[in-house]
């Protein structure tokens, strides 16, 4: 029988997350690592989107590693395959390729007390790993929604996150389901083609002017010639996100003067008051996720476009029967339905010291994890993205280099004091959690009237981090072994 392989840390995914991991580890000369990738690229969510219209809603100087700014950033707000195309490179800049284990998918983690390490089951074979970061993503896996005769649909049907590129839309009857950030990206972008589309939509999202513009080919040169030059526009753009947070977190009701705005630009596009009607949101902007598209509302005035609020009842071989009993016959459905983020797969897979996994521990006591990165059970792991982690207002990449920099802390406070274990003391996780739940009173994720993915039926947020991205930062920017139960090596 072949021994598993034994790495210091093993890292889940190769998106944002783990390769930020990946690198810093390598500037500090660490090479005892690998990165698990269940896919044959590096990406994570920019490899998968790759539906018509992908893009992102966060301005592109925000949307690259701090330590890899990009200068060929061709638009302010920066399309899928721009994204992806700069992950490969800094991948590759960095030299990081060849610790990662493509077509490998972790399959089970377990820790083991006895010895003090992380027993990996993948595609690939067996691994230990002393340390483990979990980079998996909150937007690795799709949901697919439990409607009524989903299976029995007899034409192509596929999730916006993996886009079936060998089916042709144009003039085909498609139903998109749902009104998220996918949704109001790809109805535009199918709209002109299709011979009619049905938007099934549950709840009408506010959808926000998209402030973008090209760069110009000066611009381009400006920042890569001009030293400093591009670090100053990043940090302008930085603060003007940072200001959300007013209007969001401190002082919700001056979300209703953004939301004036908003409304104004509706009213101007949508001259149909039966469609205004079923695309005026009954909540506080900001309550769900906002959306900026400037393409969006005009593709809904299309002729061969209709918005459906009354539900879906049932899914036929043919058709789409809705609510109110309007069976509408469809050639090929879309679901851009979201992802499973409270209760991702990779939750179920990890096994802590007590023999419960992850799931388990959050079904139970709820999603509570320590600074968005540690959990109490599961020694020597890190949650990359975790619950309280996500910003509503600024990149994601701004919560990812926070994170990276306790868990480097961490591991290099490990190897300069012998310790063996670290794992966070369930008492100042549960201080902490307290303590983090009070922040969202009076919120608009909490108090604007509206059901989102960010609170669960019991009002607790577990997805957001509910003050400045800077504090976030401040926070996690030494590891805390004093909240820490430790062993020493032996």
């Amino acid at each position: 029988m072949t021994a598993p392989h034994h790495t210091r840390v093993a890292i889940i995914g190769a998106g944002f997350a783990g390769l930020g991991v990946a690198i810093r580890l390598r500037q500090l000369e660490i090479t005892d690592f690998v990165v698990f990738e269940r896919s044959s690229e590096v990406g994570g969510t920019w490899r998968d989107n790759t539906y018509p219209g992908a893009g992102c809603d966060v301005p592109s100087q925000l949307y690259s590693y701090s330590f890899a700014r990009n200068p060929h950033w061709t638009h302010s707000f920066s399309t899928q395959p721009q994204i992806q195309r700069y992950v490969q490179d800094v991948v590759d800049r960095h030299g990081v390729r060849e610790s990662i284990v493509f077509d490998c998918e972790v399959t089970g983690a377990r820790w083991n007390d006895d010895a003090a390490r992380w027993e990996i089951e993948t595609t690939d074979g067996a691994y230990t790993a002393d340390i483990m970061v979990s980079a998996a993503g909150p937007l690795s896996a799709p949901n697919r929604p439990d409607i009524k005769g989903i299976d029995t649909f007899r034409g192509p049907i596929f999730h916006s996150a993996r886009w079936d590129h060998d089916v042709e839309l144009a003039g085909k009857r498609v139903a998109v389901v749902g009104t998220g950030a996918s949704a109001i990206q790809i109805v535009p972008s199918i709209a002109g083609a299709v011979a009619r589309l049905d938007l099934y939509q549950r709840s009408a999202p506010w959808v926000l002017p998209r402030m973008g513009r090209k760069y110009s080919r000066l611009e381009r040169l400006y920042y890569r010639r001009v030293p400093g030059a591009q670090r100053l526009a990043r940090s302008g753009v930085y603060w003007l996100r940072e200001t959300f947070v007013f209007w969001q977190s401190k002082y919700p009701p001056l979300a209703d003067f953004f939301a004036a705005g908003a409304r104004v630009k509706m009213w101007w596009v949508i001259r149909d008051r039966e469609l205004r009607r079923k695309l005026t949101p009954s909540y506080r902007l900001g309550c769900k996720r906002m959306l900026i598209s400037n393409v969006y509302y005009p593709a809904l005035t299309r002729d061969n476009v209709e918005v459906v609020t009354d539900g879906i009842a049932e899914i036929r071989e043919q058709s789409i029967v809705a609510d109110d009993g309007t069976d509408r016959e469809v050639d090929a459905i879309v679901l851009a339905t979201g992802f499973r983020i409270a209760d991702s797969p990779t939750y179920e897979l990890i096994t802590g010291r007590d023999g419960r996994t992850l799931a388990e521990v959050f079904g139970a006591g709820g999603m509570n994890v320590y600074k968005g990165t540690t959990i109490a059970n599961f020694p020597n792991m890190f949650l990359m993205i975790g619950p309280n982690s996500a910003l509503s207002y600024t990149s994601a990449i701004f919560t990812i280099e926070a994170q990276i920099n306790y868990i480097i802390d961490a591991i290099t406070t490990m190897d300069g004091t012998g310790l063996r274990t670290v794992e966070v003391r369930a008492d100042a996780q549960a201080a902490y959690n307290r303590d983090l739940q009070t922040k969202f009173d009076g919120t608009v994720w909490n108090a604007g009237d509206c059901t989102s993915w960010f609170v669960d039926e019991n009002g607790h947020n577990a997805t957001l981090w509910p003050d400045f991205s800077f504090r976030f930062r401040r926070l996690l920017q030494t590891f805390d072994v004093e909240a820490y139960a430790t062993t020493r090596s032996e």
